[in-house]
């Protein structure tokens, strides 16, 4: 039996002089690149240069919206109601949407960023809201859900929702996941380890040793790791002696 994943990667969130993650490294062991839409992180050069480089490597093209908050890269939480988060998300997905219009890449998908994704997570009518909106601009864009609330919610639309695993975070027992302040460099083989887990049996071991269910589509490895590419670089050795097949998202929902 083959076993198809996906490897996602949130990117283009550089901003004028300042640079953060390793775009040009990663994008060679990724699937699907999640691009800033300037809220959060990113502006308009990054976004169209992170377009071309996905372009260039056939890595498919999404937006990562997040809320208008860049001095705290859209982490922090915001009082906003379900139609400025809704304006929000259909406002950085035309933004980018332009881009690849324009560079003739093909958009694939929504994923939710930061603060934005837990304000959809614990809000039913802030989740609605959104995926309303995004099917009133594309009714085939896919939703890439990070949290099985959004999930369960997006298979009452006609939006094809894929569920995404991590495997450069730890996991509570609650299937929650533990966001640290400040990123550090994780262990490769730990995190190789779990992404053939939960690519293979849907499920991945927290740090207190409990299994828990991840049924992913879709695994995000995060571009701000410090040690991001050797950690890609250790998965990619572990797929030659597995039956996993790396595919496009779009190809598995």
């Amino acid at each position: 039996m083959v076993h198809q994943i996906d490897i996602n990667c949130d990117m283009g969130e550089s901003f004028g002089k300042y640079t953060k993650g390793r775009d040009a490294e990663v994008m060679p062991y990724i699937t699907t690149a999640n691009i800033a839409g300037g809220y959060h992180a990113g502006d308009p050069h990054v976004m169209r240069r992170t377009v071309a480089l996905a372009d260039d490597h056939d890595v498919d093209v999404g937006v990562h919206p997040g809320l208008p908050d860049k001095l705290g890269f859209g982490r922090r939480t915001m009082d906003a109601s379900p139609e400025e988060v809704r304006d929000y998300v259909v406002y950085q997905l035309g933004a980018l949407r332009a881009f690849a219009d324009q560079l003739g890449v093909p958009f694939q998908h929504v994923k939710p960023h930061g603060a934005m994704y837990t304000m959809l997570s614990e809000s039913e009518e802030h989740a609605r809201a959104v995926i309303e909106g995004i099917l009133e601009v594309d009714e085939d864009l896919i939703y890439l859900a990070t949290d099985m609330n959004i999930y369960e919610i997006a298979q009452e639309y006609p939006i094809r929702a894929a569920f995404e695993g991590y495997v450069d975070l730890d996991y509570r027992p609650d299937r929650s996941v533990v966001i640290p302040k400040e990123k550090t460099a994780r262990d490769p083989e730990l995190v190789a380890d779990r992404f053939i887990s939960i690519a293979t049996e849907g499920v991945v071991e927290t740090p207190s040793g409990e299994q828990i269910d991840i049924p992913a589509e879709s695994i995000c490895v995060h571009g701000d790791t410090p040690n991001v590419v050797e950690i890609l670089e250790e998965i990619h050795d572990r797929l030659d002696d597995t039956d996993i097949e790396l595919t496009g998202v779009a190809d598995i929902v």
